[in-house]
């Protein structure tokens, strides 16, 4: 079967150098890979970087993929322009949450980042006024179901989503980084005290360093799709490689994340990126996130299950333990953002009884 083969794209988001070796079937599978996973882009400029000669028929893949993600971009940047115009007389700052902020704050993952949406923070009490306002600037809810506006405004972290009539542009609401549900619940308004401003957008607003790692990592490991799971992973190693370079940043990490009650994300994030993707980390933030993350069997049975699950996404390369390891860290998902009653009656409603929208 064409496109069978090993995960190309990992290997070379360690060493891009092993790139040279390639031939035009490793190319075509790379392509194809990468493109699944939204890093083509990111990865055409790792290589671009390495020296690596890339042959012209995959070439023309990479500059399509970086130019197309280089107007995503701007289209982002006239979109906080309208968000900020949009929110200027509720005198609340805008906060941005993963990609939207990377490209705010002029992070190392922005370059060649893919955007769905934008995501925003706001506090819980204003929600109503930020979505009257959004309403009146042309975003509109999705989800019309009586169920699904239910499950977002009484259990999740955000509104529902949010599409503009005439840009169909996406924002995400959030008042929290977990469901209000969740086993693990930080508390939304310490993460709002320690906003910083963004260096690259002007009026715009992004979590200070340490939470916006913790936040990424909490994203990742309990989030119930990984389609994207390698591209937030990559942007985890590029983040710490960043801010790890700082004086104190390990430290202050681990006791943030304490604080909020996410060491085990954290102890996630720090491991999953060292293991897979080489992430410089000292010895002795390895040996806390050891302490804080999963103890006995439950350890190396997990390191396997994230192994497997953030690879890359691309069925014709997964195999059939890749597919077992992502169904299990699904449903883990699940019980980690609901109550085990509450979990049964939502899928059982999902599954049975809730129709498709049209």
């Amino acid at each position: 079967m064409i496109g069978i083969g090993p995960d190309l794209v990992t290997p070379l988001l360690r060493e891009p150098g092993k790139a040279c070796r390639f031939g035009a079937p490793d190319w075509e599978l790379l392509i194809r890979q990468a493109r699944r996973a939204d890093l083509l882009p990111r990865l055409g400029s790792l290589l671009s970087d390495a020296a690596v000669e890339i042959p012209p028929f995959a070439q023309v893949h990479f500059t399509a993929a970086q130019t197309f993600a280089e107007a995503q971009q701007q289209e982002m940047r006239r979109e906080v322009k309208h968000l900020n115009a949009a929110l200027y007389d509720l005198r609340l700052p805008l906060i941005l949450l993963k990609g939207g902020a990377y490209l705010a704050a002029g992070l190392p993952p922005a370059p060649g980042r893919v955007f769905n949406d934008l995501d925003i923070l706001v506090p819980r009490e204003r929600l109503a006024e930020v979505e009257s306002a959004l309403a009146l600037a042309g975003w509109h809810t999705t989800h019309h179901s009586e169920y699904d506006q239910r499950y977002y405004r009484e259990w999740m972290h955000e509104l529902p989503p949010l599409v503009h009539v005439r840009r169909l542009s996406t924002v995400d609401v959030h008042h929290s980084i977990l469901p209000l549900t969740a086993r693990s619940r930080p508390d939304a308004r310490k993460l709002l005290a320690a906003v910083v401003p963004a260096a690259h957008l002007e009026g715009v607003h992004v979590l200070a360093p340490e939470d916006m790692v913790i936040h990424a990592m909490t994203h990742l490991f309990h989030n119930e799709e990984l389609s994207h799971g390698l591209r937030d992973l990559s942007d985890l190693d590029l983040l710490m490689r960043h801010f790890g370079a700082g004086h104190g940043f390990w430290q202050r990490l681990f006791e943030r994340a304490l604080e909020l009650k996410l060491g085990r994300p954290t102890a996630y994030g720090v491991l999953a990126a060292h293991r897979l993707l080489c992430t410089p980390v000292p010895q002795s933030a390895l040996l806390e996130a050891q302490a804080l993350g999963p103890r006995g069997l439950a350890r190396p049975c997990m390191n396997v299950l994230w192994n497997r699950g953030l690879s890359v996404f691309h069925p014709p390369t997964n195999g059939w333990l890749t597919g077992r390891a992502r169904n299990f860290l699904y449903v883990r998902a699940h019980w980690l953002r609901m109550p085990p009653l509450m979990l049964a009656r939502h899928l059982f409603f999902k599954a049975f009884i809730a129709r498709p929208e049209t």
